[in-house]
């Protein structure tokens, strides 16, 4: 069926258990969960210039996921436990889920370094058992890093599985789909938000970063030759509609689609889409030889050598 759902795009965020940083970073000094976050938060920026606290430490409090079909269709997408936003209910909604879907591909941006080991982790502190996750072994494995049917970061996509930086990150990666990107709210804020209990804009936050995340998955799959440019623009548009449909019931929505400037296609102005045509040798002939080589060979050609 076209609506199964076929790959689960998902972004967590997250915020520090104070009474863990307490006990664990400062014992026997009494700090309150609050002092010992700003504690180490001071010595992290000193540090690292960052004021971000290491995921060991830290709790889910917004997991928003998209449900999306084997076509690339967006389904649905939902936050999960709103609007009570409890970590160990948003932990078990998210495990159940994936095995009620029959074990979708995950998507993430980064989500090997973080967002799945945070969610491996909350498993473990609330004890949500993850039979279906930990099974197999060696590349069959689910948790296998190379196992994208189990697992597909974009980051590592990109990066060649880390093997250049993704320097800017998704929002950087996004706003070259002329998508948001980052917008009022950014990670390092989200402690702050949740400490003043705002946390329906954390939600919001995370709702928007699931938008980046599978527009820049649908780019992928033109990359990836699953789907062809034109079909990704149409998929774009229909997800557009989908938001648009949905924005009188959705702040979230409504934010994201004024920050929308959308992708300039260079392709309407040319003769054809770079999707299109038969393989041409000739494409690389177009360019003037390398110095030295026979005339009409193509730069780089090793029958020129």
């Amino acid at each position: 069926m076209a609506d199964q759902v076929a790959f689960l795009i998902f972004d967590v965020e997250s915020v520090a258990d104070g009474d863990l940083v307490s006990k664990v970073r400062y014992p026997g000094q009494d700090l309150t969960p609050k002092n010992a976050i700003a504690t180490f938060q001071d010595e992290l920026m000193e540090a690292k210039g960052t004021t971000f606290i290491p995921y060991t430490y830290q709790v889910p409090v917004a997991v928003v996921v998209a449900k999306v079909a084997m076509d690339f269709r967006l389904i649905d997408i939902v936050s999960l436990d709103e609007p009570e936003f409890r970590p160990h209910v948003i932990t078990q909604h998210f495990w159940r889920g994936w095995e009620a879907y029959k074990y979708p591909t995950w998507v993430t941006f980064n989500g090997r370094s973080f967002d799945l080991p945070i969610m491996e982790l909350a498993a473990y502190r609330f004890g949500v058992p993850l039979q279906k996750w930990f099974r197999g072994e060696g590349y069959k494995s689910p948790r296998n890093r190379y196992n994208v049917g189990s697992h597909l970061d974009l980051q590592d996509v990109l990066t060649n599985f880390g093997a250049a930086r993704c320097e800017g990150g998704l929002n950087l990666i996004s706003q070259m789909l002329g998508k948001p990107g980052k917008m009022d709210l950014r990670g390092d804020q989200v402690q702050q938000q949740f400490d003043e209990g705002n946390k329906k804009a954390i939600s919001d936050y995370c709702r928007c970063d699931v938008l980046d995340t599978y527009f820049v998955f649908l780019r992928t799959r033109v990359l990836a030759g699953q789907v062809t440019l034109d079909e990704e623009i149409e998929l774009v548009a229909e997800a557009k509609q989908w938001i648009v449909d949905r924005a009188d019931d959705c702040e979230a929505y409504q934010h994201y689609l004024k920050y929308w400037v959308g992708w300039h296609n260079p392709w309407v102005e040319e003769e054809g889409a770079p999707d299109k045509g038969a393989p041409d040798k000739g494409a690389l002939d177009k360019g003037a030889p390398d110095e030295g080589a026979p005339e009409g060979s193509a730069p780089g050609d090793p029958e020129a050598s």
